[in-house]
Formats: C-alpha cells, structure tokens, sequence
C-alpha cells in the first residue's frame, strides 16, 4: 500500500500493480479497493494499475464537508503520483465511479475515460426514484441511522429483501455500515435525479469508451447510451453475458483491444 496527500489533507491509499499504460480505477458505491482487487490483477496483466480507496472507505481518511470537487482533487493526486508512467494515466470508472471518474476527466489531464455502466436514469420513473432515493438516504445517514442507510441503498440497487435479510447475519454487514456515509457521496456524483450531467460531459476531450453489459438491466443500457452520447465521439460497446458485477477478464479484454495493448 502507498498514500498520496490529497490537496485538503486527506490521506489517499492506493496499491499499484502490473506494468504498462497507467490506469487509475475508481470504484462504485459501498466498497474499498480490496472488493475491486480482481479486476485490478485482471487489469494488471497488461497495464500499470492504481487501485484505490476513496476517502472515507478502506485506508483512506476524509476530511469534512464533503464535496465532489474533493474527490475529484483525490483523483488529481492519484494523477500527480501516476506522472512519472509513460503517457500519463486514464481513468477506469465503475457503475457509479465511472460518473466520477468521467467528471474529473472533464477537468483533469486524463490520457483516457473507461466508464463501466454509469447508472443514469433516462425516463421520468427513474428520476424520480432516484430523487427519493436521495431524500431517504440523506434522512437516515442525517439520523446516524447507518443500518437504515445501507438498507436503503441495497433496496435501491434492486437487492431482494431475503437477500438482505442474509446481509445482516453475514461478515459483510459491519464493514457496508462502516461505509454508509459514503453512499452520500456517490449520490452526490451522481446528480439530482441520477441525470446525465450534458454540459460536464460535453467537456471531456479525453478518448472515451463506455461499456455495458448485455445481461444487464435495460435501464443500465440506456444509462450508457446516453452517456456516450453526451461525450464527443465517445464509443459505446457491449459485453455480451455480461452482468453489472461484470467479469474480470472480460473486462480486461475489452480495455486491452480499447488501448491497443
């Protein structure tokens, strides 16, 4: 493990592995680094990797108030660090990171965006559970109800109540309440109403590739079209069988005939 120092103070720890064309990997909501750690080696196989936890999870700290512009300073600091790699460092967003990452490369000098099913909403329907789904959460987490919280998410994301119910009694519990104040600030990524920010995006000079899996829900098929349509001459491919918790080297793949390596 290595630690950069993100521009508020926030300790930022990250594994680096493999060799070849940097790439930052920036995970989705209710995870540290270590749940990505497949598709890292996966990844690692062909590229230089930085697998890291974002603050606020794993080996990271944080510093309040949250703010979106503060994780994006995160990814800057990853980019410093990953300066001295041959031509500079892309970023490889998953699910609700990947709206991170393509916000950050909006502003940031990224050699490439890799957006792994950002899970836009694109009908009315979807927006607006999406705007209660920030309303709810927000009550919990504003209640110190992390439990609640956490609950909250796994509903949102379509997790069966059985399945959730068998959540509580595993290992995984302690450590997703340990992580529910971040559900705030992958919600916060995302905008109000889980909408495609188009003036962001319309800003990303960076080669893009989005991806979705062709298993996957049809609203995360649409989320990725209208993501690609908002960045210029961004490239949209589909994984055929593959699911939201995509496999890793599959993924692999995809990104090795995306760079060239």
């Amino acid at each position: 493990m290595t630690q950069v120092t993100s521009p508020d103070g926030t300790t930022i720890a990250y594994d680096r592995l493999g060799a070849g064309t940097p790439l930052i990997l920036v995970s989705g909501a209710s995870v540290h680094r270590r749940a990505d750690a497949h598709i890292a080696e996966a990844l690692a196989e062909a590229f230089t990797v930085y697998n890291y936890d974002r603050r606020g999870r794993g080996d990271s700290t944080d510093t309040k108030p949250f703010a979106v512009g503060r994780e994006i300073e995160d990814i800057g600091a990853l980019l410093d660090a990953a300066s001295h790699e041959r031509g500079g460092a892309a970023l490889v967003g998953l699910s609700s990171g990947a709206v991170l990452a393509a916000r950050a490369a909006a502003v940031l000098p990224v050699s490439a965006l890799v957006m792994w099913e950002p899970p836009f909403m694109t009908d009315d329907a979807g927006r607006a559970r999406a705007e209660e789904y920030t309303r709810d959460l927000n009550a919990r987490l504003d209640a110190g109800d992390r439990d609640g919280a956490l609950e909250t998410f796994m509903r949102y994301v379509g997790v069966p109540d059985e399945a959730i119910a068998g959540a509580r009694q595993s290992p995984y519990w302690p450590a997703g309440t340990a992580l529910a104040p971040t559900l705030a600030y992958d919600d916060a990524a995302m905008g109000e109403g889980s909408v495609v920010p188009a003036d962001v995006f319309g800003r990303i000079t960076a080669p893009t590739l989005v991806l979705a899996g062709g298993a996957s829900p049809q609203f995360l098929h649409a989320g990725a079209r209208a993501a690609a349509d908002a960045i210029p001459d961004a490239r949209l491919e589909v994984l055929e069988g593959q699911t939201h918790d995509v496999d890793a080297q599959v993924f692999a793949k995809a990104l090795r005939s995306f760079f060239e390596v």
